[in-house]
C-alpha cells in the first residue's frame, strides 16, 4: 500500500512550525510543540486557527526576508505570531478585521525580531524572548477603540476557595503554566508540563517551582485569591525559571529570577498594563546584564537561545 507522506519542504515547515509553539517555552522541541498545540485544540479550540495563522505568517515573512534558515527552523520566528494570534483570537469577538490583524502584527513581530537578533549577536544585546508580542499586544489593546474591536466577555471558573488544601494548590499551581497560553484548566497544565517533561526535565522542573513560588507569595502577601488561583502569578515566574535555568547552572539564578518577575508583575497594574509576559523579561533581563557588567569577559551570560 503506497504511505501517504508530506514533500521535504512541508516537512520542514510543520516541523519548524511544531518547534516554534515549543519556543513559547523557550524550547526547541518538535513533541513538545506538538503537546502544546493538542492542548490548545482540546482546552481552547477556538484559539488554535489564530495560533497557526500567526505562526505560520511570522514564519513565512522570515522566509520571504532571507533570515538564517537556521533560526526559522529552530522556531525563533514563529512563537511571538502564535502568541500574538491567540491573545487577539481571545480578547476580541470576532470581525473580518481579526484575520487581518493577525496576519499584520505577526509579520512585525518577525521584522522587529530580526535586527534584534543580530544587535545581540553583533553587539551583545539582550535576548528579545517575547518584547514582540508585548509591544504589539499592548499597542493592539490601546488601538481596539478606535478599530471599533469588541472585547469579549469571559467567565472565570475559578472561584476563591474557603480552605486552601493541597488539592487546590496543586490544580493552582497547573494553572500557573496554561497561562503562559492563556489557559486557566489544570488539565492543560498538566498537557503542557508533560511537553515539558519530554523536550526537558531541568526545564519542567523549573517550571513547577516557579509556578508555586508564584502562588506561595500571592497568597502570603495577600494578592487577591482568585487570581492566584486562576495561576495568574505562576506564568511570569515559571518563564522566569526556565529561561534562566538554560543559561546558569547554578540555582540562584533561576531562583533570583522567580522572585523578580513576582515582584515585578504587581507594577504593571498600577501602570494601567495587563502584564503579559513582560515581568518575565524584566527580570531576565535584570540578572544578564549585571552579570555582563560584573564578568564581562566571560561566555557565562551568553543566552542559551539566540533571540
Amino acid at each position: 500500500m503506497h504511505q501517504l507522506s508530506l514533500p521535504p519542504h512541508a516537512r520542514r515547515g510543520l516541523r519548524a512550525l511544531l518547534h516554534g509553539f515549543s519556543q513559547i517555552f523557550l524550547l526547541s522541541h518538535a513533541g513538545c510543540g506538538l503537546l502544546v498545540v493538542l492542548t490548545i485544540l482540546l482546552g481552547a479550540p477556538h484559539l488554535l486557527g489564530g495560533a497557526l495563522l500567526g505562526g505560520g505568517c511570522s514564519m513565512l515573512t522570515a522566509q520571504r526576508r532571507g533570515y538564517p534558515q537556521a533560526d526559522i527552523a529552530a522556531g525563533l520566528y514563529g512563537y511571538n505570531g502564535i502568541l500574538l494570534g491567540m491573545l487577539i483570537s481571545a480578547q476580541f469577538s470576532w470581525s473580518l478585521l481579526l484575520p487581518l490583524l493577525i496576519i499584520l502584527g505577526a509579520g512585525l513581530s518577525s521584522l522587529v525580531l530580526a535586527p534584534w537578533m543580530r544587535c545581540m549577536r553583533e553587539r551583545q544585546w539582550l535576548p528579545a524572548f517575547t518584547l514582540p508580542f508585548v509591544v504589539l499586544s499592548w499597542l493592539l489593546l490601546w488601538l481596539a477603540q478606535p478599530l471599533q474591536l469588541q472585547l469579549q466577555l469571559h467567565s472565570d471558573p475559578v472561584t476563591a476557595a474557603h480552605s486552601l488544601d493541597w488539592l487546590a494548590s496543586l490544580l493552582a499551581l497547573l494553572r500557573g503554566l496554561g497561562q503562559v497560553i492563556f489557559l486557566d484548566q489544570p488539565l492543560a497544565g498538566l498537557c503542557l508540563w508533560l511537553g515539558l517533561l519530554l523536550a526537558d526535565r531541568r526545564a519542567a522542573l523549573w517550571a513547577l517551582l516557579g509556578s508555586a513560588a508564584g502562588l506561595s507569595l500571592a497568597l502570603y502577601q495577600g494578592w487577591e485569591q482568585h487570581s492566584a488561583l486562576a495561576g495568574l502569578y505562576g506564568y511570569n515566574a515559571a518563564l522566569a525559571a526556565i529561561a534562566l535555568s538554560q543559561v546558569h547552572r547554578q540555582p540562584w539564578a533561576p531562583l533570583l529570577g522567580i522572585g523578580l518577575a513576582l515582584l515585578l508583575q504587581p507594577g504593571f497594574a498600577a501602570l494601567g498594563l495587563p502584564p503579559l509576559t513582560m515581568p518575565f523579561i524584566l527580570a531576565c533581563w535584570l540578572i544578564q546584564a549585571s552579570r555582563q557588567v560584573l564578568r564581562p569577559a566571560t561566555g557565562d551570560c551568553t543566552p542559551a537561545r539566540p533571540d
